[in-house]
């Protein structure tokens, strides 16, 4: 994988903003969003969200996180690596881990300048931003320090004079920060006019002094890493990849043998459906086309030659959701226990007349395939754990997670 260089600002820098944001979010009693211990400076905004930044002996750094909106780099088709060609110092133990719970959004180590894997042209983001715009320049942590005294401690009034007192104090505590000089006076003129909370200034400087940030303090370093873990896990398809190696194999699976299925009786779930599609009949005439592919928690519908007319006033979602009902009321009635139940249907009806198809185990050909949409994987996986085995079609060994980090076995990896 190639290496490339990135221009961020050094170490001690972003470490400086850190203990400034850590220091002021303490002093109004956040101890657990911006902080600093033993194990390097954390973010968490406890939405899911985090980053990390350790310092290691040697001058050297690794700033790593993850944001499950922005960080393309978990879910991006084909998989990304962001540990190869990584250097052999990065804590690999923490990073791998992380790695192997799609919890690692990116990594970027320094050695004399920032470094990360290169990246496909067409990513778009992966989540430095979002997790740590506070610390990423002087004029975002400004920003940020601004934010902690009007939205964090909801101060009052937002005047321009106000705003104007509160940057040239954030600016003071921001190069204290720099200058290892935080003390209860800059973080008091900054904070002490909040009157929502009681600020405790001695909090403040007591989370500066961990980072390094007060007059005889020290930031903590970890020891480089020793060597590889003996393991490393490395994604051999994409979430998109897995499920769409799982839908070209359904596509082109045959049904099991299900004699007895092919010829239900008539069930009063079946009649209603019929009955249905008859009354909703485009031309008036009792022809009708009804197709639905059903899971447990969800159903998706597409037309046929006659698709269900939707009646004069009405929205075309009532007519959907009124068919939908009927075909989950069938699908539960038929559903046939450890032989499992069908994940597609179509029913035909005509004025006296009716055909009707179920697919258990395969992906009709008369179900239009658009690469996009299609049965979950892990409505599937809940599908199948419900049946026994012997009803388990072959393709079902595809679900198995690990088929993500592994490949699938070999008489399926032609489908890749």
């Amino acid at each position: 994988m190639e290496i490339t260089t990135v221009d961020l600002d050094a170490p001690p820098q972003l470490w400086a903003r850190w203990v400034a944001q850590a220091a002021a979010l303490a002093t109004i009693g956040y101890r657990d969003v911006y902080w600093i211990d033993g194990a390097g400076a954390h973010h968490d905004d406890h939405g899911g969200n985090h980053a990390r930044l350790v310092l290691i002996d040697g001058d050297r750094a690794v700033l790593f996180g993850y944001d499950h909106e922005y960080s393309r780099t978990v879910d991006y088709s084909p998989p990304i690596d962001l540990l190869a060609g990584a250097p052999e110092w990065l804590p690999r133990a923490e990073l791998t881990s992380a790695a192997n719970i799609d919890q690692l959004g990116y990594v970027y180590w320094y050695d004399k300048a920032w470094h990360r894997v290169a990246y496909p042209h067409d990513l778009g983001d992966d989540g430095l931003l979002a997790t740590v715009r506070e610390v990423i320049d002087d004029q975002q942590a400004l920003l940020a320090l601004r934010e902690i005294v009007f939205e964090w401690g909801r101060h009052g009034p937002d005047s321009v004079q106000e705003r104007t007192s509160v940057d040239a104090a954030a600016d003071r505590l921001l190069a204290a920060a720099y200058a290892r000089a935080v003390d209860e006076t800059v973080l008091w003129n900054l904070l002490g006019r909040i009157s929502v909370v009681q600020p405790d200034p001695r909090a403040g400087v007591a989370a500066a002094a961990r980072g390094g940030g007060t007059p005889g303090s020290a930031a903590p370093f970890v020891p480089a890493s020793a060597a590889r873990p003996v393991r490393r896990r490395v994604r051999a398809l994409s979430d998109e990849q897995h499920q769409q190696l799982v839908w070209t194999a359904m596509r082109q699976a045959p049904e099991l043998s299900r004699p007895d299925e092919m010829t239900y009786p008539m069930s009063p779930e079946l009649g209603a459906l019929i009955a249905w599609a008859r009354g909703r009949a485009p031309g008036g005439d009792g022809r009708c086309s009804v197709l639905f592919q059903l899971e447990i928690d969800g159903s998706s519908e597409q037309p046929g030659q006659f698709p269900p007319a939707t009646r004069e006033g009405e929205n075309s979602w009532v007519a959907y959701r009124e068919a939908s009902d009927l075909a989950r009321a069938l699908w539960t009635a038929e559903n046939s226990g450890g032989r499992g139940r069908w994940l597609f249907l179509r029913l035909e009806t005509t004025a006296d007349g009716f055909h009707l198809e179920r697919r258990w185990d395969s992906w009709p050909e008369w179900w239009e395939y658009d690469g996009i949409t299609g049965p979950w994987l892990d409505k599937l996986n809940a599908e199948m754990t419900h049946r026994s085995p012997q009803w388990r079609p072959d393709w079902a060994v595809l679900l198995d997670p690990e088929v993500a980090w592994s490949g699938p076995p070999d008489r399926y990896a032609h489908l890749l």
